[in-house]
């Protein structure tokens, strides 16, 4: 069994796979994390293996704490991937980033895929069906925006994420609700018809903690799966233990 720890900006996930099967999944703050992992590591005591991918600020110690148990094995930009990064700046990439494009590269092979990350900032990686991975976007996540109106203004509340009743905002806090959702939307749509327009055979991954709220109202067919970055961080795993 593996123990996969995603350490994002916000909140920490965590999944215990057997195979490629996830047997749990878990979503915990990041104060939390010892707590946390021992808890998960008594109820699967058969895991051999705690892979970590982290873009949060997260010390390596918390893990390596555990070395008695099992093996913790943390993922970097200098290990094996199943494509061929020529990302201008490849030692930029975040890990979370290199993780989801070595997933999709391992789940849909032969194929030109999108990746759209949903979280604190949302993020588009595309690899093309060559397996070559060319880059993206980064721009703010909902969360990000919603804060934005409020902390760069003098009076604009801060609202937390709600679907809007109207296409045209007819108050303040319904407007701000439309701006933001409906301005998302508008924008992964844009760049999904771009990609689309200049590529063929193309598959599209939605995931991150949006994901489901935001895959019924892009009109795009999409493969929506909130966890694809715990699962990719399983698979990335085993594809560099067979190099």
């Amino acid at each position: 069994m593996v123990l996969t720890v995603d350490v994002g900006n916000t909140r920490i996930k965590a999944s215990v796979f057997e195979g490629n099967t996830a047997l749990e999944n878990f979503v915990f703050e990041k104060n939390e994390l010892e707590k946390k992992i021992k808890k998960i590591l008594k109820k699967f005591q058969n895991c051999s293996d705690l892979v970590v991918a982290s873009v949060g600020n997260v010390e390596k110690q918390s893990f390596l704490a555990f070395e008695n148990q099992l093996k913790v094995h943390f993922l970097t930009n200098e290990d094996s991937y199943p494509f061929i990064n020529k990302y201008a700046t490849p030692k930029t990439l975040g890990i979370d980033r290199m993780v989801l494009a070595a997933g999709a590269t391992l789940q849909f092979p032969k194929q030109n895929r999108l990746v759209i990350d949903t979280g604190t900032c949302i993020t588009y990686d595309f690899i093309d069906e060559n397996d070559n991975y060319l880059g993206g976007a980064i721009s703010p996540g909902l969360r990000l925006r919603y804060e934005a109106l409020h902390n760069y203004t003098a009076k604009l509340p801060l609202l937390t994420l709600e679907s809007p009743d109207l296409y045209i905002g007819n108050s303040t806090k319904q407007a701000i609700h439309s701006g933001v959702v409906n301005g998302f939307v508008y924008e992964i749509d844009g760049f999904i018809d771009e990609y689309r327009a200049n590529f063929s055979n193309f598959i599209i991954i939605l995931t991150g903690g949006d994901a489901e709220f935001l895959a019924k109202r892009l009109k795009n067919t999409i493969f929506a799966n909130s966890n694809f970055l715990l699962e990719s961080l399983n698979q990335t795993f085993q594809y560099k233990n067979r190099q």
